[in-house]
């Protein structure tokens, strides 16, 4: 994870969707207090800031100091370089102290973690047993029938030998990944629970968050470059069909949320 989004860190900064405010206003309402959120592998602190303005305080970590650099300061988020992997005694030098954090949060990233060893943190550090876990991922973006066109094929077959196998899990919307927790108050399962993320994007804007995949990063490591000339003509026919150059580019997101219960 550390070394993953090193190379392309501002072109994720500039290219990833914003998340709803209903995501974490759902979030939210199921959290007993609002006093500290974790958000883990926060990037570019994009869930951070959204989470920061519901929650007191706010520890933002990501093993990443290049994506660390990009993220917003504001006064209460701390962020904090992290190792990928952290003792106890590390998570409570470098995060918080036992059961003291209300949720901790993962946006886009739970596929790409040592699992074992991060829940066996996360129910360490949460309040027992309300405290909640939230993680999110979201699939491939929506633009219209014109540019699912070029894409589709451009995914399915261009891009699909570059994508890590634990990308599958976030392809398959978290539903067949391990989550060992509780249904939280007013559901009766863990979800995945479905938002929608938008984005306004021109072409260039839509390119740069290709640039931003992780597969696209391991083919230029492989000297291939996937946005091809062939292939940007493509996208800027099927672009520009309709004469509109801003198009609104939905994401779908899926959550799953727990509650660590008694654990």
């Amino acid at each position: 994870m550390a070394e993953l989004f090193i190379k392309q860190a501002e072109n994720y900064a500039e290219g990833r969707p914003c998340y709803p405010p209903e995501l974490f206003d759902f979030i939210a309402s199921k959290t007993p207090s609002q006093d500290l959120a974790w958000d883990v592998g926060t990037g570019n602190g994009q869930a951070a800031r959204s989470l920061a303005g519901i929650y007191k305080n706010v520890i933002a970590t990501d093993a990443s100091p290049k994506q660390l650099s990009l993220a917003p300061r504001i006064p209460n988020i701390r962020y904090q370089h992290t190792p990928p992997t952290m003792s106890i005694a590390e998570l409570e030098h470098n995060v918080a102290a036992e059961s003291s954090i209300d949720v901790v949060t993962i946006a886009a990233a739970l596929h790409w973690f040592d699992l074992p060893n991060f829940y066996q943190q996360v129910k360490w550090v949460l309040k027992k047993p309300r405290g909640v876990i939230a993680a999110w991922c979201y699939t491939v973006p929506k633009v219209n029938d014109s540019v699912e066109s070029v894409f589709q094929p451009f995914y399915n077959t261009a891009v699909e030998p570059y994508w890590k196998p634990v990308r599958k899990l976030a392809e398959e919307k978290y539903r067949s990944i391990h989550f060992p927790f509780e249904p939280v108050d007013g559901v009766d399962h863990t979800g995945p629970f479905q938002f929608i993320a938008e984005k306004l994007m021109d072409l260039d804007q839509y390119f740069t968050y290709i640039r931003s995949w992780s597969a696209y990063q391991t083919a230029r490591e492989k000297d291939v470059e996937l946005l091809s000339d062939d292939v940007i003509e493509d996208f800027k026919w099927a672009w520009t069909e309709d004469g509109q150059d801003q198009k609104v580019v939905k994401f779908p997101v899926y959550l799953r949320i727990g509650r660590v219960g008694n654990m």
